[in-house]
């Protein structure tokens, strides 16, 4: 298995889709539809979105079914980096490689460009009614809503705005990991397996991957401020400590801090045993969060 090829080509249909869905920069008025390409296009993993469709394909269904979904979940992922990326938040200059979105546009632009971007992917859920059952479009756009909102997404974004600075315990900095970081991806697993058809044990296994998955992928992008590469990362290291923020390697150290994220993806592969399809890259995906240098 070539996890790099695969990862590359899946990549490519999720921005193909993106390129479709997302209102053309010549659409007035001109500045804002820029924006939400800028920032929406040309760069990223797609993790997410890959995630949705590989939970789609492990409970027996046809992956093609969630690329609109898949592409609402990179929409609002692009929504949340905007704004995290704003004076008022993290203050970044970089993000994907290049100059962050107020950088290019100014604070406003960029504001509006984030709320547009969230608008627009809840716009691009309802065109699932066309060949999904109305009850399944619903429940999506309900777990949607509640992934991003204030017990969730931006809920985690709040308390991590709030703990900047502080010595926060092991349980405030799990809340923030589970709602700032996790509630995306496990609502991208979850509605991929809820489109595929998954049952209701299929669900819970795939949720307890997404939740284990979500957890470790936030502590390896601890360890990678601490130790990664910019060049590869595509933003700068070491901001959580610039904003002596509480992160696992500043709790356990880095040694423990990779030791509990290893835990966290042995748990994401015992819950994939259930699944009636072949999942080798569900497996892949949650040892590539262990090894990612990006």
């Amino acid at each position: 298995m070539n996890l790099e090829k695969y990862l590359k080509e899946k990549a490519e249909i999720i921005e193909r889709a993106l390129v479709d869905r997302l209102p053309s920069e010549n659409t007035v008025p001109h500045v804002i539809h820029q924006a939400m390409r800028y920032s929406c296009l040309g760069g990223g993993k797609r993790l997410r979105a890959i995630l949705a469709l590989e939970a789609c394909s492990a409970v027996g269904g046809n992956p093609e079914t969630v690329l609109d979904f898949a592409c609402a979940i990179e929409m609002i992922h692009a929504y949340s980096l905007i704004h995290d990326d704003l004076p008022a938040m993290d203050d970044d200059d970089y993000r994907r490689g290049k100059l962050t979105n107020h950088k290019v546009y100014g604070e406003g632009i960029a504001v509006l460009a984030g709320d547009a971007l969230l608008t627009h992917a809840f716009e691009i859920l309802t065109y699932m009614s066309k060949y999904l059952d109305a009850e399944m479009v619903v429940q999506i756009i309900k777990e949607v809503s509640e992934a991003c909102g204030s017990q969730g997404l931006i809920g985690g974004q709040v308390v991590d705005l709030k703990s900047e600075g502080e010595n926060i315990d092991l349980n405030t900095l799990e809340y923030i990991y589970q709602n700032k970081t996790g509630k995306l991806i496990l609502v991208a697993l979850r509605g991929g397996a809820i489109i595929g058809g998954a049952t209701a044990q299929q669900l819970a296994a795939v949720t307890l991957y997404g939740e284990n998955f979500g957890l470790a992928f936030q502590i390896t992008d601890d360890i990678l401020d601490v130790v990664g590469d910019t060049s590869k990362l595509g933003k700068e290291v070491g901001a959580d400590l610039r904003r002596q923020k509480s992160t696992y390697p500043s709790l356990f150290g880095l040694t423990k801090a990779r030791e509990i994220a290893k835990n966290c993806i042995s748990q994401c592969e015992k819950a994939l045993v259930v699944l009636p399809k072949r999942n080798d890259y569900l497996h892949a995906l949650a040892r590539f969060v262990l090894e990612r240098e990006y």
